[in-house]
């Protein structure tokens, strides 16, 4: 009988802790207030013991490992089109980059082929902005390295993201700071033309950009600078611009179908024409 009411017990707490934690998740703070009040310390350390319990469970050990399996599947790369290819230069970054890098990024497309498949081994390691600010990532990098002169720090941008704050690799220069700036050049403001693809296929207004030599640029304010064009030239690059000691861009000359981690320029547009040609 005694073991029957302990279970009786912990069940309602274990229900009290779960109705705790979905006023939580919904806002809800006077139910959350009401909800702890009711959940004595004993109860609540039975309620956490019985939800352990239950996460031993086999099937819920199937569940995890499914969820698992589906990450990784969803990290394995899909392949980009041109003679150099993003989700490569992310997977190299990310399995040569000395220990406790901080990485940095701004908006744009491009910035899904590092969320997609980089992995942050240490924290913290990574500044980004969560309102889709573009040219965030440049002063970022700037800052961090600033702030933390022993740590490698290298920063994604696209053209168009860069370009908005490149002017700042003047502060790098006076203040000593050495980023490595990764800049994935496809000549276009790459999610505004993703969704005029989609709304207006073909119809290109105001997205495609002329773009400077950045290689060019990083040496004209003392730093080091490097142009890639084909896949294989870019390990040595990064190589080279991690030895340097200098802040550095590196210039990923993109294939200008290569618009999103899944799919191509062309891919969309028709998507789009095809949304267009529904009744």
């Amino acid at each position: 009988a005694a073991d029957s009411r302990a279970a009786r017990s912990t069940g309602c707490a274990a229900v009290r802790f779960v109705e705790l934690l979905v006023a939580l998740a919904a806002g809800r703070s006077a139910e959350l207030l009401v909800a702890l009040a009711a959940l004595r310390s004993h109860e609540l350390l039975a309620a956490l013991a019985a939800l352990r319990a239950a996460a031993t469970d086999c099937r819920c050990t199937d569940w995890r490992t499914g969820l698992r399996a589906q990450y990784e599947a969803w990290q394995t790369p899909t392949e980009s089109p041109g003679d150099v290819r993003m989700e490569a230069v992310v997977a190299h970054v990310r399995d040569t980059m000395p220990e406790g890098t901080i990485l940095t990024n701004g908006a744009g497309n491009y910035a899904a082929w590092l969320h997609r498949y980089m992995r942050y081994p240490s924290y913290p390691s990574q500044l980004a902005p969560t309102s889709g600010s573009m040219g965030y990532g440049f002063p970022a990098a700037v800052a961090a390295s600033i702030a933390h002169p022993d740590r490698t720090v290298i920063c994604f941008a696209g053209d168009g993201c860069f370009q908005m704050t490149l002017n700042e690799l003047s502060t790098a220069r006076q203040h000593g700071a050495t980023p490595i700036v990764i800049v994935a050049n496809n000549g276009r403001y790459g999610t505004i033309r993703m969704h005029q693809e989609k709304t207006y296929p073909g119809r290109v207004s105001g997205t495609n950009l002329e773009n400077p030599d950045y290689a060019a640029l990083a040496r004209a304010y003392g730093g080091h600078g490097e142009t890639v064009s084909r896949q294989d030239a870019f390990p040595d690059a990064f190589a080279r611009a991690l030895a340097s000691g200098l802040p550095a861009i590196i210039e990923l000359q993109l294939d200008s179908e290569a618009l999103t981690t899944s799919m191509t320029l062309s891919a969309v547009r028709k998507a789009g024409e095809a949304a267009l040609a529904e009744p």
